[in-house]
């Protein structure tokens, strides 16, 4: 399995919910841009499951040399790539921040996601999980830098899914909500409308399990999402969200 932000506490959440399930991979390349943090992840489960795996060093704002990642081979993609930014008012006028959210959720990665999507259609199997976000289904005036960025990024999954499903490889695109993680630290979350890591990897696990496209961590997400989707414009623009 190849893991893409493995820092994420979803990320780390699901690797460990696939390895209790009984999943079997010969190793887990762990990209990174913390080698630290992350391979105390790897000891970890080196020690809990005796799963091998590899951390590599990944910085998407730094120039990529794709040619050291020719032997890695892989039946699954976990990408749960993402930097939320800051969102006030100060934040949406500094262009560092806005280039940083768009670069990092988005413009590069893509590139390195086409890359491993090349490999799996070469050999014509495996699943590529994305997790975008529910903040990609409506520009809301509280995030939408970030949420743009998101929408790009499902837009993307959405062609990739329709361009590998005839190479037999399969994308599942998740929205989570409101996640109780590190980068939401201090933010006021509603805890009905919050799903923990560990929700969100058994989500994601039987979303992936049972090969679906989209999957909301909460069901409830769902259900908002649709309502806010379809408010008209000319109320919507009105509202604060």
């Amino acid at each position: 399995m190849i893991v893409l932000g493995s820092t994420s506490e979803v990320a780390q959440a699901f690797v460990e919910k696939a390895l209790q399930e009984g999943e079997k991979f010969e190793k887990i390349y762990l990209f990174t841009s913390n080698k630290e943090t992350t391979e105390r992840f790897a000891r970890h489960i080196d020690v809990k499951f005796l799963q091998q795996s590899e951390v590599i060093e990944l910085d998407l704002m730094k120039e990529i040399d794709y040619n050291k990642f020719d032997y890695i081979n892989s039946n699954v993609l976990f990408c749960a790539v993402g930097y939320l930014g800051e969102g006030t008012e100060e934040g949406l006028y500094d262009n560092k921040n806005t280039e940083r959210i768009i670069n990092i959720n988005y413009s590069k990665l893509i590139p390195v996601m086409n890359y491993f999507a090349h490999k799996f259609e070469s050999r014509r199997s495996g699943t590529i999980i994305g997790l975008s976000s529910v903040a990609g289904d409506r520009g809301r005036q509280s995030n939408f830098i970030y949420g743009s960025a998101k929408a790009a990024f499902t837009a993307y999954l959405s062609g990739l899914r329709n361009y590998l499903f005839s190479k037999k490889v399969h994308v599942l695109t998740v929205k989570p909500g409101f996640m109780a993680t590190k980068m939401t630290e201090g933010l006021p979350l509603n805890p009905k409308l919050t799903a923990t890591p560990k929700q969100a990897a058994a989500c994601i696990y039987k979303a992936f399990k049972k090969q679906k496209d989209v999957a909301y961590v909460l069901p409830i997400w769902s259900i908002m999402m649709m309502i806010i989707r379809n408010i008209p414009e000319f109320i919507f623009k009105k509202l604060k969200l």
